[in-house]
């Protein structure tokens, strides 16, 4: 067989190409995205043809070359202007006819959220005109956007807090306004404008005053440590050694109505991103933590890692997994409406249309998993959802076809759960509007139940 020629000295497989025919020789990797480039492009990621949730975009590969603190910041920034969407165009259409190509119109709502938060105008004005000059086909809209951030410099830090709290989307308000009536959606609605602050569950719970002391935060009534929003997570102290985690305290609830005990054989259903996996193993259970996604268990993994705490971690489907346990967690799929305070793209992408599928998903899910429970074990059914057919009536529905089963209202007695919150079946109805002192807490229903 004959041997391929190499390249004469100095000779290319390809013009101006490296041996390969890859990248030229000279080429120049591209530099990251800064911090508000990077917020653009998840606004219009989220807000385009094809709409994604910014959770999806954590793991984007033109992220990765990003420092950790700027990520973090063009995750804020996004997040914030997605947040006052409605207050970001009211505005804005007192200077503009007609809304520009959305391009240009998300580079709009980006400087009037900042800059309605007080923001430096010359730098905020003179970077969004930069960029919008930038744009292959809205280049020549750079004098739009100066003049229009400039007005919004001047009225936008006076006039933002005198609109009204974005409203939620009307497939979601109106069904939420039948189940609790409207004067409580208001409050729901000021909630999710005003945004969820850090909340951390310790690893060993004896030690949460000390870390809210060492952290500058404020112990709250359940255990969780919270700390204000917009902090770079990673540079925290405690965070390297994994002496706490990230974990609304609503979600943090449910392992607590659950009370693990050490030794105890302990599945954790739909367990990722895996707050609950980590609360149920430094309880010193036997934890078997399940998801669909191996993806998204990966983070579970890093946070077990990082934390010095131990479990099985499956990827497998719910629906197939065999065994027995004493305790089980099952934090099911869900519309994630009651999250709306730390996700306000979610009403933006989605539209209700996949609650029915996920409503039957949650009953199937839930009747299996009381098949692997054993006789005088417990289970606690959860979802992050303000829909009442997401939580409720599902253990209404286990409770009449199930005459084992009973209601343990007895493990709702806990410090910091008020006794107005328990549901008339037995369960625990949370929502956004609760603490409105401390900054609120994600809605949530969870339930304890008992087989006999």
């Amino acid at each position: 067989m004959q041997k391929p020629r190499s390249p004469k000295p100095g000779q290319n497989r390809g013009k101006g190409k490296g041996p390969q025919g890859g990248k030229p020789l000279n080429a120049k990797p591209k530099p990251p995205l800064s911090a508000r480039g990077a917020a653009l492009r998840m606004l219009g990621d989220v807000l385009g043809e094809e709409p994604r949730l910014l959770a999806d975009l954590r793991d984007a590969p033109w992220l990765g070359p990003m420092a950790p603190a700027d990520r973090a910041r063009a995750l804020r920034l996004a997040t914030e202007t997605l947040r006052g969407l409605e207050r970001c165009d009211r505005l804005l259409s007192n200077h503009l006819k007609k809304m520009p190509p959305l391009e240009v119109q998300n580079i709009l709502r980006l400087g009037t959220c900042e800059l309605a938060h007080g923001a430096a105008a010359h730098g905020v004005v003179n970077d969004l005109v930069q960029a919008t000059g930038r744009l292959p086909r809205q280049g020549h809209m750079k004098g739009l956007v100066n003049a229009v951030l400039r007005k919004m410099a001047e009225e936008a830090p006076t006039q933002w807090s005198r609109l009204r709290a974005p409203r939620l989307p009307d497939w979601l308000r109106g069904p939420l306004a039948e189940a609790y009536g409207k004067e409580r959606i208001l409050g729901f609605e000021a909630a999710h404008a005003q945004g969820a602050p850090l909340d951390l569950t310790p690893r060993d719970p004896a030690r949460a005053a000390e870390w809210a002391e060492r952290l500058n935060g404020k112990l709250l009534p359940t255990g969780s440590i919270r700390l204000e929003a917009g902090q770079q997570v990673s540079a925290l102290e405690g965070f390297a050694e994994g002496a706490w985690w990230i974990q609304d305290a609503a979600a943090a609830m449910p392992v607590r109505i659950l009370a693990p005990k050490p030794g105890e054989k302990i599945l954790d259903l739909c367990a990722a991103p895996g707050g609950k996996t980590l609360q149920l193993a430094a309880a010193g259970a036997e934890v078997t933590a399940l998801d669909l996604s191996a993806n998204r268990l990966k983070r579970l993994e890093e946070n077990l890692q990082r934390t010095g705490l131990s479990a099985q971690v499956l990827a497998g489907d719910a629906l197939e997994h065999e065994g027995l346990y004493d305790a089980i967690v099952l934090d099911a799929p869900c519309s994630a409406t009651g999250t709306i305070r730390r996700h306000p793209d979610l009403p933006l992408v989605r539209d209700g249309a996949e609650i029915g599928d996920l409503i039957g998903l949650q009953e199937a899910m839930l009747g299996h998993a009381l098949s692997l429970l054993k006789p005088g074990g417990r289970l606690v059914f959860c979802t992050c959802s303000l829909i009442p057919d997401e939580g409720e009536c599902h253990v209404d529905e286990a409770l009449a076809l199930n005459q084992e089963l009973v209601v343990d209202r007895a493990a709702l007695d806990l410090p910091g759960v008020d006794p107005a919150w328990i549901t008339e079946e037995g369960g625990l109805r949370l929502t956004p509007d609760l603490w409105p002192q401390d900054g609120g807490m994600d809605g949530f229903y969870m339930a304890c139940l008992r087989k006999g």
